[in-house]
């Protein structure tokens, strides 16, 4: 079940028109948050990349506080679990006005399996480090990413690895990977485009807070032969063991672990 569906800030019944830019041209952002005990995790880092998004969109936002009053609205009512915020450019047929819409809603939403098994998915449509304009956007135009978790599901698998054409790991589709090699915490670097992610953000802070040591970078498929544990990384894994990708295999390690707990402290 769904909260209260807030549309600019006015209570709805959640209906938008099919003329949205969300619906036929998938031309709009979104965030998720979330809430533990009606507390945001990360909210202001949450705000400044829907801004960002928006700005690469160029969708205009409204005031920042009457944005974050709304989130907060939900946060309270659906207490634990997810605060989603949509943001669409409005009607997208020539003729048929249409403002702007901020749409924001909140859901339950449990923790993800304690493991996850991943399959290497090449994915031509990722920029990859190439500059564009919408590059490190959390953009709604999700279609590819979702049909690499299917092709994942397909093989036996619980999701995608998305990797560059040629070769570069890259993330999941909607989660960060990292990795320990000889007690160093390695992740790939956003300069090859992916998400800026806030979880993996959070949890490079406190890596280095632990006294880990961390290097972004690129590195091909073969760099996890030298592994020793792998993680994922998002707002729902939280911190995830990841016990395979593709035919290598792992146990859950004591840096995944240890970075599980500090990422916990802060949801309290």
């Amino acid at each position: 079940m769904i909260t209260t569906v807030l549309i600019n800030g006015a209570v709805s019944d959640g209906t938008i028109p099919i003329t949205d830019s969300s619906v036929l041209r998938g031309d709009a952002c979104f965030e998720v948050i979330k809430a533990y005990s009606g507390k945001m995790l990360a909210a202001d880092e949450h705000i400044d990349r829907l801004e960002m998004s928006a700005g690469a969109l160029e969708i205009e936002l409204p005031d920042r506080d009457l944005l974050s009053s709304w989130l907060q609205a939900i946060a309270d009512e659906v207490v634990d679990g997810a605060v989603r915020c949509v943001v669409t450019r409005g009607s997208s047929v020539p003729g048929i006005e249409g403002e702007s819409k901020v749409i924001v809603f909140g859901h339950p939403w449990t923790l993800a399996e304690p493991t996850v098994r991943l399959y290497p998915v090449v994915a031509p449509w990722h920029g990859a480090g190439e500059d564009w304009a919408l590059s490190g956007a959390k953009i709604t135009s999700y279609a590819p990413n979702l049909s690499s978790t299917r092709a994942a599901v397909n093989a036996g698998f619980d999701d995608a690895l998305l990797l560059s054409s040629s070769g570069d790991m890259l993330e999941g589709p909607t989660f960060s990977v990292g990795w320990v090699v000889d007690g160093v915490l390695e992740t790939p670097t956003l300069d090859l485009g992916i998400l800026d992610s806030i979880t993996r953000r959070l949890v490079l802070n406190e890596a280095h807070r632990l006294g880990l040591d961390v290097i972004e970078g690129r590195w091909s498929l073969e760099r996890l032969d030298a592994a020793s544990e792998v993680m994922s990384l998002s707002t729902i894994r939280e911190v995830q063991p990841t016990v395979a990708v593709g035919n290598r295999t792992w146990e859950p390690g004591p840096v995944t672990s240890q970075l599980a707990a500090a990422f916990a402290k802060l949801t309290k």
